[in-house]
């Protein structure tokens, strides 16, 4: 990570959780990320919607909010901040959830070591000023061929590292159909 300051949010409803997690934190980042802690998901959808966070680390069960809610919501409003998810039981299914339908960058297990911790949240912070530089990217690019919007930028991008990547065929239904699976063998080997 580059030496410019950052925010990192922490929702969790156990106090005892929020000060370790911040004493970690401060202790090994120090004035370089901003540590903002709350027990409320509430008060942490308030502060996503006003100012920008690289990362957001929120508790899986909460009492007025799950925490997989809260990320979800904050994916919304804030595309390129990482978003971790912290909990007091390994459940594979919900680690699924957590990554294929929210997005989420992490999963991670309480009780915790500090330094793998760290080392998750350095990942974490990494990735979100990486998706950053690509959207500011994208819009130079834009801007550089005229007319296009941030969205057909990146999608012509893309299109040019992975040909055919953002074609879609739609149904009647307005659902996506996927290429049956022999032709998609046959077009990843080239025959």
């Amino acid at each position: 990570m580059t030496e410019t300051r950052c925010e990192l949010l922490i929702v969790d409803d156990e106090p005892l959780v929020l000060s370790a997690l911040q004493r970690a934190l401060r202790r090994s980042f120090g004035a370089r990320v901003q540590v903002t802690v709350t027990p409320s998901a509430a008060e942490a959808l308030r502060w996503v919607a006003e100012r920008p966070f690289a990362a957001v680390i929120s508790d899986l069960r909460m009492p007025e909010m799950d925490g997989l809610t809260l990320l979800a919501l904050t994916a919304a409003l804030q595309p390129h901040a990482a978003l971790l998810l912290l909990t007091g039981s390994a459940d594979f299914a919900v680690a699924q959830r957590a990554v294929n339908q929210v997005g989420v960058f992490r999963y991670l297990t309480k009780p915790w070591q500090d330094d793998e911790l760290l080392v998750h949240l350095q990942a974490a912070l990494e990735h979100s000023e990486a998706s950053r530089r690509r959207a500011d990217q994208a819009d130079a690019w834009a801007r550089e061929q005229g007319q296009l919007s941030a969205q057909d930028a990146e999608r012509r991008r893309l299109e040019a590292i992975e040909p055919g990547i953002t074609q879609v065929e739609w149904g009647p239904q307005g659902e996506v159909l996927m290429p049956a699976l022999e032709s998609r063998e046959r077009e990843r080997h080239g025959r």
